[in-house]
């Protein structure tokens, strides 16, 4: 690399009147105390040498999937995802038809672990490694095994056997001071088939969220494209500080929005991937939502809004170590908690069974509590099963408040709403111009707390309501659950 200096243009004129214009222009800087312009910062003038580097531990992936006959192309990813993989389909004449797709990958170990996107691999019978040409030689196939897969995180991890030790590079700092915004960065990978290709860029911005519960993907303007999926983004010293998985393009193809899953994430998954051929995720057993701005007149002891609020505790962890609906996590293993994405990945990358401190919020106190963590992988789905979220049609002989007509649970409601063993207040209509319809409540809702206090009548609302009116709240909490999940809502208290 180069440091390259902008320098002031001279004006026209004769040189010693040149000379002499800078001397005065340079004296009247210092004296003035002015800026002079700076040196700029320092930038590659080829990324060649890296690409060089690197270039042996990068690999195109190829994957085929025995079709039944009839069917059509079947993509790894969801159907106009702007990574869906490119298939080509074979048929043959009286039985099933192969599909094949391409993506990318890196070698991480000499003994041949190789690190994708889950979504390369996904459903595949048979996977083969293409490793870039060494020393002028032809390019060489590989097949791999699968060792593990994630599809949290997209991340995959596959292994080669080779009689000799492979080419492969090591993961980087993703964090704050290892990829800043503005830090150059180079994506390598297998756009559009092509193979072996390079792209350079700079990190346009880190820690965002698209739709994955332990997301935190680095944005990069480098020109990534179909077939990139699962190869590296590297920084300047040629460590990897993500995996190329998605970009976001009306059209399909690049337009400097990328984004790469962050070696922080990558390096846990992978970790575990090796170990155990699977996830092992800690897991606190609770349901949670964010503190809203409008939500925190409503929390008695609550000043901003920060932290994590509780919706359901079934049984597992937490309802072990004491935790209760209505209570705001605030801290998690002696790390302040913001929001839930924050607390989701806090507890995700926890050990399972470890004994883990934290600080709740509860009746404007705040509270110590310790919890022993379970496994994610195996105990959600048992804790929170799916449940149906359709509402059927209102009941008649309603009581009006808050903008909501409610109905007591009587069997013929239950009935009618599926509520099952549920107590509460159901809401059988809403004003379209109440608050409650901007935040979205719809009939069939359950109200089971109000002011964080359980409600069954509308009697008990109406006290709740007074209750929170005589201590000078404007608004008040209300607990919903639809189809079985619940949700805090805070309304404001009518006049």
């Amino acid at each position: 690399m180069t440091e390259q200096v902008l320098a002031p243009t001279r004006p026209a004129g004769p040189r010693g009147m040149t000379q002499a214009f800078w001397a005065m222009a340079l004296g009247a800087a210092i004296a003035l105390g002015q800026a002079l312009p700076a040196p700029a910062q320092t930038r590659p003038t080829t990324f060649a040498d890296l690409a060089e580097q690197v270039s042996p531990s990068v690999v195109n992936i190829t994957t085929s999937t025995t079709m039944a006959q009839g069917t059509g192309p079947q993509g790894v990813v969801p159907e106009g995802s702007p990574f869906e993989d490119f298939f080509r389909d074979m048929p043959t004449p009286d039985g099933p038809r192969r599909s094949s797709a391409l993506g990318s990958g890196f070698v991480i170990s000499a003994d041949g672990y190789i690190v994708t996107n889950n979504h390369v691999i996904e459903g595949a019978d048979e996977i083969e490694v293409e490793f870039f040409p060494r020393d002028g030689g032809p390019t060489e196939m590989l097949p791999a095994e699968l060792v593990g897969a994630d599809p949290n995180t997209d991340i995959a991890v596959l292994k080669v056997e080779y009689d000799e030790d492979l080419p492969f590079v090591s993961f980087g700092d993703s964090n704050a001071e290892g990829a800043r915004v503005g830090d150059w960065v180079m994506a390598m990978g297998n756009p559009l088939g092509q193979g072996f290709s390079v792209s350079a860029g700079i990190v346009s911005a880190r820690n965002r969220a698209l739709q994955g519960t332990y997301d935190d993907y680095i944005q990069t303007d480098a020109a990534i494209n179909r077939g990139n999926s699962g190869g590296p983004l590297f920084n300047m010293d040629g460590d990897v500080i993500g995996v190329n998985t998605a970009i976001l393009s009306p059209t399909g193809g690049s337009i400097g929005i990328g984004f790469a899953m962050s070696s922080a994430v990558v390096t846990r998954v992978v970790d575990q991937l090796i170990e155990f051929g699977e996830t092992r995720r800690g897991w606190l057993g609770v349901r949670i939502q964010d503190v809203t701005p409008d939500m925190v007149d409503a929390i008695e002891g609550l000043e901003a809004a920060r932290g994590a609020m509780i919706t359901d505790v079934p049984e597992g962890p937490a309802m072990d170590a004491g935790l209760e609906a209505g209570d705001v996590i605030l801290s998690f293993d002696s790390q302040e908690v913001e929001n839930t994405r924050e607390l989701v990945a806090i507890v995700g990358n926890s050990p399972v069974g470890s004994e883990v401190p934290l600080v709740v919020l509860r009746g404007g106190e705040e509270r110590d509590f310790t919890v022993v963590l379970g496994r994610r992988e195996t105990a959600e789905s048992a804790a929170f099963p799916e449940t149906d979220e359709d509402a059927p049609e209102a009941p008649a002989e309603t009581t009006d408040i808050l903008g909501l007509t409610l109905s007591e649970v009587t069997p013929q409601v239950i009935e009618e709403y599926d509520l099952g063993t549920e107590t509460g207040l159901v809401i059988t209509a809403i004003d379209p111009d109440s608050e409650a319809a901007s935040k979205g409540l719809l009939p069939g809702d359950l109200i089971t707390e109000a002011g964080q206090q359980k409600v069954e009548t509308i009697g008990d609302l109406q006290d709740r309501v007074t209750e929170a009116r005589d201590a000078g709240r404007k608004s008040i909490l209300l607990l919903i659950r639809r189809g079985g999940d619940p949700r805090f809502v805070a309304l404001t208290l009518e006049d």
